[in-house]
This record gives structure tokens, C-alpha cells and sequence, in this order.
């Protein structure tokens, strides 16, 4: 049976105002259940944070999971990656993947089979998990491509990232093309015609599709948003009849 603190009790274990505690709530470093109108906290989990056993990204990660049922948005992030003809995944705030792969491309299936180029691609990833903004601008990636990234954000938090990736924003040039088919070709040891190939059957977008898709995929993350809204408040009436459960025995 896990043993519930009031708010005031958790200020006073882990030495931090209340403004403090609230804010560590609602980023995910701390989790809590709602009783009626107040806050309860499991002291297992405060105590981790005290012995410093608690991992912030753990939780973080475990948050997003949780909020955000991945049955639910892979086969949505699926249908648009395929429709949009781009690579796709969700991943965490720090970059590491939630989803899997959609619409993986042939040279991103030729790239991965790498643990380096694995570690590129993860790079890109928390780079743009990084631009928690909602913005509509091109990011140049791995390999010469481009990505363009959406925060999913859940009572004002950013609590996952959506990437749209494996795609020229502009007609790439030739040359710039032929170096990068060279340099990946040296530096993983792939067969260069394979690499060229592969590169060549790139999505291209045309202007119409430019302007509009950071719209599209704006509006993709905020399907998952409603979706992990509608999930957060089932799983929080759950959690409040479960904990009033606990307080009466």
C-alpha cells in the first residue's frame, strides 16, 4: 500500500516552497494524485528524489508514455506519414523515440543499420525536441534532408515532440547531393550506387506542399493532444477513487 503526503508534507521532506512543488507536478518530475480539491503524493517517490534514486527523465518519459497511448497515435502518425510521403516519429522532450518509425525510407533503412548513424539521427531528433516552439520553419538534418518538428502540449507542458522527416523543403543540387552520397558512403561503408539511389527517390516538397505542411502536422499533435487529454482525465478519476480507496483503510 503506498503511503500518501499532503503537499505541505512533501515541502517540508524535500525543502522547496509550494510553487516549487506545483511546477515539478505539472513538468512530470513529480507525480500526485488528486483527491477531491487537494494533491496527494506518493512518499516512495519522494523519498527517491531525496536519496537522488529518482530520475527526472525516467519520469518524464514514463509521463508521456503513460499520458499519451501510443496504440492510439502510432497508426495516426502512421497514415499521415504515408500521406504526407515523409518519415515520421514522436519522441520525448530530450529526443528519445516514443513511436516508431513511420514510413521509414529506403536510405534511412540502408543509414540505420549503423549504431553511428543510429546516434546521428538520435542527435537530430534532440535537437529538434529542443525547439519547443510551435513553429512552421524547415530544419536542415542528417544527410542533407530536412525535418520539421511540433511540441505535443499538455497543460502548458511539452510532454512529447512530433518529427516529420526524410524530405528536401527545396530542390536539393546535384552536386551537394553527389558529396553527401560520398562522404556517407566513406564514413559507414554503404555501396555509393545504393547511397545515390536512394538519395535520388527523396520526397521533394513542391510550394504548395511547403506552405502548409507545418499546418498539417500542427494538426496532427494536436489530435494526440486531445487524445492524451481525454486519456489524462480517465486515468485521473481513476487514480482519485483509487487513492480515497487507500485513505479509508
Amino acid at each position: 500500500m503506498h503511503d500518501l503526503l499532503t503537499a505541505r508534507e512533501v515541502q517540508e521532506l524535500l525543502k522547496l516552497d509550494r510553487t516549487t512543488i506545483y511546477r515539478m507536478l505539472k513538468d512530470g518530475r513529480l507525480e500526485g494524485v488528486k483527491v477531491g480539491q487537494q494533491w496527494r503524493f506518493v512518499r516512495q517517490e519522494v523519498e527517491a528524489i531525496l536519496s537522488g534514486t529518482h530520475s527526472a527523465q525516467s519520469a518524464l518519459t514514463q509521463r508521456a508514455s503513460d499520458i499519451l497511448p501510443l496504440h492510439c497515435i502510432q497508426p495516426i502518425q502512421d497514415i499521415f506519414a504515408e500521406i504526407a510521403n515523409v518519415t515520421a516519429v514522436t519522441v520525448t522532450p530530450d529526443g528519445e523515440p516514443l513511436t516508431e518509425i513511420s514510413n521509414p525510407s529506403h536510405l534511412y533503412t540502408l543509414l540505420t543499420s549503423h549504431d553511428s548513424s543510429q546516434q546521428a539521427y538520435r542527435e537530430c531528433w534532440q535537437r529538434l525536441a529542443s525547439r519547443f516552439e510551435v513553429s512552421t520553419d524547415f530544419v536542415a538534418c542528417f544527410a542533407g534532408l530536412h525535418a520539421i518538428s511540433t511540441p505535443v502540449i499538455l497543460d502548458g507542458a511539452v510532454v512529447a515532440v512530433l518529427i516529420a522527416e526524410q524530405f528536401y523543403a527545396d530542390p536539393p543540387d546535384a552536386n551537394d547531393v553527389s558529396q553527401h552520397v560520398e562522404h556517407l558512403a566513406n564514413t559507414y561503408q554503404i555501396n555509393s550506387r545504393e547511397l545515390s539511389t536512394a538519395m535520388q527517390s527523396m520526397p521533394v516538397l513542391d510550394s504548395n506542399k511547403r506552405l502548409q505542411f507545418g499546418s498539417w502536422l500542427r494538426r496532427v499533435a494536436e489530435t494526440f493532444e486531445h487524445i492524451g487529454q481525454e486519456r489524462a482525465t480517465l486515468v485521473g478519476r481513476l487514480q482519485s477513487i483509487a487513492a480515497i480507496c487507500t485513505l479509508d483503510k
